[in-house]
């Protein structure tokens, strides 16, 4: 396993256009799409942080701040990925607390996220990042979305 020796984490903009573009699926769930990136980077509620090794992107979380009449600000975290080559280094663990610090900053007093059981790898980095796990257990519900 190769020592990082130049690991930087940043908020992204549409200079990092590019490589998103290059890692693509091997970092996201899917192909970038140049038009969502650019309207989720312009959209000053969403916050996408990347990790650099050199010019090389080998991480990203991703979130979204939001209100509630009832709540002050909160920031959700919506996903965590690293490169495979770069797993088990801490980079996950840095990307959260980025971005919780980033959501902090911008006035949130609280930062959740999700996860499978199943995905150990999530929770241990987010345990490291400072998180407590819930003890009351959730229950996840999907609505399809049919296009009229």
């Amino acid at each position: 396993m190769r020592i990082l020796e130049h690991l930087e984490i940043k908020v992204a903009t549409t200079e990092d256009l590019t490589a998103l573009e290059k890692v693509g699926e091997r970092l996201f769930d899917y192909p970038i799409k140049k038009e969502r990136t650019v309207e989720f980077l312009s959209d000053p509620r969403h916050h996408l942080v990347l990790a650099y090794d050199g010019i090389q992107l080998v991480g990203m979380a991703s979130g979204f701040h939001y209100v509630h009449p009832d709540k002050d600000p909160q920031l959700f975290v919506n996903e965590v990925s690293v490169l495979e080559g770069y797993r088990n280094r801490g980079i996950g663990r840095r990307l959260v607390q980025f971005l919780v610090k980033e959501g902090q900053r911008l006035g949130c007093v609280e930062a959740w996220v999700a996860t499978e059981k199943s995905n150990r790898a999530a929770q241990k980095a987010y345990l490291a990042a400072g998180g407590t796990e819930s003890r009351e257990r959730v229950v996840l519900y999907g609505f399809a979305m049919v296009k009229s």
